[in-house]
């Protein structure tokens, strides 16, 4: 039986959309990127996903420092007394929050070497800038690789540790409340977190 519906207005305009997508995304498609899984998903879903391959491809890589408009310097961690780092983190850590930058896993660190962190190692990272509402970059303060111990005390679930513990075979550091609570703002959940 032949389907004699006609596609309505917005289901072209999606098909439409599609196709320049996907017209715009091969020059950055190679063997390692496959498009076909996606073709099961609604078409609407489908160009969201295209376009948001097609916003990281075209996305500068810059120092986050350049995020802003004009660059972002901090004085140097030794230049600033303890009340002043305070406040000077403070401030740091909204304005990377509203660059869309979130830190996690802080929360070991002192607001001396947190502060650190962000002048040494966040703001001179070069990094891809997604101009997207949903798009945010979190940023670990901490190498779960090689600070596996800290990590283990202060922030793996013990679901976690116990999965570690399985898989290494050797003892867990006791589990511990961070040194430094904070309270740090974090994206908001998003339809893809569930």
């Amino acid at each position: 039986m032949v389907n004699s519906r006609r596609p309505r207005a917005e289901e072209v305009e999606e098909l439409l959309l599609n196709a320049r997508l996907r017209d715009e995304l091969e020059p950055f498609l190679d063997e390692s990127v496959g498009l076909r899984s996606i073709r099961e998903l609604p078409t609407q879903v489908e160009n969201d996903y295209l376009a948001s391959m097609l916003a990281w491809e075209r996305a500068p890589v810059l120092p986050i420092s350049q995020w802003f408009g004009e660059s972002f310097n901090l004085e140097p961690p030794d230049a600033l007394d303890d009340k002043t780092l305070r406040e000077v983190l403070r401030r740091t850590i909204h304005q990377l929050y509203d660059a869309h930058i979130v830190l996690e896993f802080t929360e070991h660190l002192s607001d001396r070497r947190l502060y650190l962190v962000i002048f040494r190692d966040i703001l001179p990272s070069p990094e891809k800038k997604l101009d997207s509402p949903g798009n945010y970059l979190r940023w670990h303060c901490l190498d779960i690789d090689t600070e596996t111990e800290t990590w283990l005390r202060y922030y793996a679930t013990p679901q976690e540790r116990n999965e570690w513990a399985l898989e290494t075979n050797e003892p867990l550091p006791e589990a511990e409340t961070p040194p430094f609570p904070r309270k740090m703002p974090s994206r908001p959940a998003s339809k893809n977190d569930l």
